[in-house]
């Protein structure tokens, strides 16, 4: 019995050698010392220029030459910062126990912290000052009117200068010390799995979780006993994590005048409340159809009922659900060129200079991942199960390394992206994965794609609906006290209940999904835009379908722009208004559909 579509060694694995040879290399020492640098001249600059809030006053020649200075500055040091990062954290997020590069992770880690209260600062003083009015005496200003708005408006969120510098601060040991604790132990976690030939295998957990689309459901059902057993041994190390970080959160979020954690997430996102309630209107009103999917699936799996947890991403019966690396490459190419040569020869470029790192091993980040590097280069994290959601997830994250191409001419500040937004250049590539199969793909290969979509979408519409849930639930009592591990249990389960429903066994719903997510330990509400990224990427490539001539001629701007406008303005670029629940369901009728049809397809 072979549980692996290749050995993990002969998948491709990233390099940033070309850049620094090694985290020893000279030139890394030196650009670690220039990063020290750059962050100390940039902290004497804002001095220098005294930029901080004050009363309101009218701008002068001085304050656009400060402008200029501070500005281009801070996009300089952020450069050097961004670049040095990405290095490391190759290292780290490919083998956590590396302890040079966890070291050198937790030193750049302290610099970055020291730049948060300078933005703070800039928040403060072109909030003062006025945006509008500051764009008048300097060009830089003007050329960043977009991202200095959204700093302005986030000055009412802030607290005093001295307690945001604090806070920074203390972060390095506190807030970063629990994520870097969840993701270091959940990466090193292994998993005893008893294969139904009577082995017994000791598998990296993301491979474990690899195993979840297995075309033998023995192995996806002793995949799935494994994890039950084996996430419970480190919850109580990131229970406390859980406890630490929302606790956290919610006391700087009062003090900074949040009515929420929500709102807070919301602002990040440039989202308005308008549009996220639209949104959230329309998912609720499709539960039912998604669970009508979960339903049919079952019946396929040959279960009465409701779909159990470990057949919740299995391959249709009968079929071998395995993809080759090189047949998944292919497959993300050929869709790919049906947009553009330049999309498709991104995927070639990825391989020939070594961005992707592929395969699951121990210490190594679950899930997938990408990161913008040098120039327009990027480096793509995926844990290959060989399964063709594998090769949709490859389409997602080289969909971010083309974003990031779009970026390559705009500085940092213009490429502060939020999350809801940055989903859509991944998003708008997997569509055009899932639209190339389905228009070449008939009866039983048909049921397969659209088996692979639909549970894809479940993911994002139905699961973060239950994270969404689940979150919310815990910042509600951890305002109290602190949770135990059960009461965490139980609130993941109620979650799972709401969300999924009747479509799944809930005797079989992963109570343990609080422990295995590192989105509820870096950020706060992260995964909502997940759902905002999917939905808006099926309206725009309605828009495509439409008049693709048009929309390939103004695509690449909008995407370089994500950084710059509100989600609002981003869609009317487009004709979509994104406040109106109208959109959205749009979006979820084209999944409607798809479910139909896979209703009827199923015996």
């Amino acid at each position: 019995m072979t549980v692996h579509d290749a050995s993990p060694d002969l998948l491709p694995r990233w390099s940033v050698a070309d850049v620094h040879e090694s985290l020893d290399a000279r030139s890394f020492t030196d650009a670690m010392e220039r990063a020290a640098a750059g962050v100390a001249r940039l902290e004497a600059l804002f001095d220098e220029h005294d930029v901080r809030g004050g009363e309101r006053r009218a701008v002068t020649a001085a304050d656009g030459a400060a402008a200029d200075a501070v500005i281009d500055a801070y996009n300089r040091v952020a450069d050097d910062l961004d670049e040095i990062d990405v290095v490391v954290h190759a290292t780290v997020s490919t083998d956590s126990r590396h302890e040079q590069a966890q070291g050198l992770a937790s030193e750049i880690g302290v610099l970055q912290a020291r730049t948060r209260p300078l933005l703070a600062r800039l928040a403060e003083w072109v909030e003062r000052l006025g945006v509008d009015e500051l764009g008048t005496v300097s060009a830089i200003a003007h050329e960043h009117v977009g991202p200095l708005r959204v700093l302005a408006a986030r000055a009412e969120h802030q607290m005093s200068e001295a307690e945001e510098g604090l806070y920074a601060e203390l972060s390095t040991t506190s807030v970063a010390a629990w994520s870097r604790l969840q993701r270091d132990v959940t990466s090193q976690l292994s998993a005893d799995v008893h294969l139904p030939d009577g082995r017994t295998e000791v598998m990296a957990m993301p491979a474990v979780r690899g195993l979840a689309t297995h075309p033998d459901p023995a192995v996806r059902r002793a995949a799935y006993e494994a994890e039950v057993a084996a996430w419970h041994t480190v919850a109580v190390p990131v229970a406390a994590a859980m406890n630490a970080i929302k606790g956290d959160a919610d006391v700087v979020n009062r003090r900074r005048g949040w009515a929420s954690p929500l709102d807070a997430s919301l602002f990040a996102n440039n989202v308005s409340r308008a549009t996220y309630d639209a949104m959230t209107e329309a998912v609720v009103a499709a539960l039912p159809d998604f669970r009508r999917w979960m339903r049919a699936k079952a019946r396929l799996h040959g279960h009465a009922g409701a779909l159990p947890w470990w057949d919740l991403v299995a391959p249709v019966p009968a079929r071998t659900g395995q993809v080759s690396w090189d047949e998944g490459i292919d497959v993300v190419r050929s869709a790919f060129a049906t947009y553009s040569p330049r999309l498709a020869g991104l995927v070639d470029r990825a391989l020939d200079e070594r961005w992707i790192d592929a395969g699951p091993r121990d210490g190594k980040t679950g899930g997938a991942f990408c990161m913008p590097f040098v120039g327009d280069r990027s480096l793509v994290l995926l844990n290959w199960s060989g399964s063709l959601e594998s090769a949709q997830t490859t389409a997602h994250e080289l969909g971010h390394a083309y974003h990031n191409v779009t970026l390559a001419d705009r500085t940092a500040l213009q490429r502060r992206l939020p999350m809801a937004l940055a989903e859509t250049a991944s998003i708008f590539c997997e569509t055009l994965v899932v639209d190339a199969g389905l228009r070449a793909a008939e009866g039983a290969d048909r049921l397969a794609l659209l088996d692979v979509d639909l549970n894809g979408a479940n993911q994002v519409v139905v699961d973060i609906r239950s994270r969404v849930l689940f979150e919310t639930a815990v910042f509600e009592r951890r305002r109290k006290r602190s949770l135990g591990i059960s009461e965490l249990d139980q609130l993941m389960l109620e979650a799972q209940a709401e969300a999924y429903g009747d479509g799944l066994d809930q005797s079989t719903a992963l109570a343990a999904m609080w422990i295995l997510k590192p989105h509820y330990y870096g950020s706060h509400f992260y995964n909502w835009p997940y759902t905002y990224g999917l939905l808006f990427g099926l309206g725009l490539f309605a828009r495509y379908r439409d008049q693709p001539d048009a929309f390939r001629a103004g695509y690449d701007d909008l995407l370089s722009r994500v950084g710059m406008e509100t989600a609002e303005q981003l869609g009317a670029g487009f004709g979509i208004d994104v406040t109106d629940r109208a959109f959205w369901e749009s979006s979820l009728d084209v999944l409607r559909g798809r479910i139909d049809e896979y209703v009827a397809l199923v015996p």
